[in-house]
């Protein structure tokens, strides 16, 4: 049970594995290349980025780089740069549809000044005004849903003779929804002028 093997015995196992084929090595496997030198390897390790040591300096750097986004997409609604824009914004597609949208005048733009002058209408203590604010609140409602459908259906062609090979997905709800939006106040600001064409 615990004696030496005879010679048979291993000369048939090193006819067995010399039978089989040799597997080539993984390039991929950590001894396949020789081990850098000392000097190279500390040298890249100062070239690499620094890990924090801890939890609150990896969440102060966090916050540093989410600040910078932040700002660097600041600047581009304000200035319209693609590279930083948010991802619901960016493409050929979506700057089109803002440019449609801000070229043209809409009555959605207007409901904000709008429903202050009813509100204001409304605290007025004399029946035939109140009545009259009701009939604008209705007026401009049936304005806004109009000129959104217009809009809808005006927009969705255009977008299908320039870009038939794109997806068109949620495009239209997006240039509904820019309208809004009083033109100063929207973002990205817009880039072309009132009666110009996108």
């Amino acid at each position: 049970m615990f004696r030496s093997r005879s010679k048979d015995e291993q000369a048939a196992t090193a006819k067995v594995t010399a039978d089989q084929p040799q597997q080539p090595r993984d390039p991929q496997a950590p001894k396949g290349r020789p081990t850098p030198k000392r000097s190279d390897a500390q040298s890249q390790r100062r070239s690499r980025a620094h890990t924090p040591a801890n939890r609150k300096d990896a969440a102060k750097a966090q916050r540093e780089a989410r600040r910078a986004d932040m700002a660097r997409q600041r600047e581009a609604m304000a200035s319209g740069d693609e590279r930083y824009l948010p991802v619901r914004d960016k493409g050929p597609v979506r700057r089109f549809a803002r440019d449609y949208v801000d070229s043209r005048w809409a009555v959605a733009e207007f409901f904000l000044p709008m429903a202050v002058l009813i509100l204001v209408l409304t605290m007025i203590r004399v029946p035939s005004i109140q009545s009259i604010a009701l009939l604008l609140w209705l007026v401009i409602i049936v304005l806004i849903v109009l000129d959104s459908v217009l809009i809808w259906f005006r927009l969705g062609k255009l977008l299908q003779e320039r870009f038939p090979n794109e997806n068109l997905k949620g495009v239209k709800a997006y240039a509904v929804m820019r309208t809004l939006q009083m033109r100063r106040l929207r973002l990205p600001k817009p880039q072309v002028k009132r009666g110009e064409k996108p």
